[in-house]
C-alpha cells in the first residue's frame, strides 16, 4: 500500500499534474485513459528503476506491467530484493570467489 501511494504521488506530481493522487484509482488503465503517454511511460520505468533499485536491463518488461498503479506495485514487489536477500547473495558471491581463487 505504501508503494501504491508513492507511485500515485509520482504520477500525479511529475506526469499528470492535473490529477489529485487521492482521486487516482489504483486499478485504472493509465495508458488507455491517456493519463500517461509513451514518453511518460519511459519516465515512469526509469523512476521505478531508480526509486526501487530494480535493474531494468536484467528484467523482461511488458507494457502490462505498467498499465495501472496496482500492476506497477505488483511489478515492484516481484522484482524488489529484500536487504537480507541482497546480503546473502553478496556473501554467496564472495564465497564462490574465494573458492575459485583457492
Amino acid at each position: 500500500m505504501i508503494n501504491e501511494q508513492n507511485i500515485k504521488t509520482y504520477i500525479c506530481e511529475q506526469l499528470a499534474p492535473d490529477i489529485d493522487p487521492a482521486t487516482l484509482p489504483a486499478d485504472i488503465d493509465l495508458l488507455s485513459t491517456g493519463i500517461i503517454d509513451s514518453l511518460s511511460l519511459v519516465r515512469l520505468v526509469v523512476w521505478v528503476e531508480e526509486e526501487y533499485d530494480i535493474p531494468m536491463g536484467d528484467i523482461e518488461i511488458a507494457p502490462e506491467d505498467f498499465n495501472s498503479v496496482e500492476m506497477i506495485n505488483a511489478f515492484i514487489e516481484r522484482h524488489t530484493i529484500s536487504d537480507d536477500a541482497r546480503t546473502k547473495d553478496v556473501n554467496h558471491e564472495n564465497e564462490v570467489e574465494l573458492i575459485s581463487k583457492s
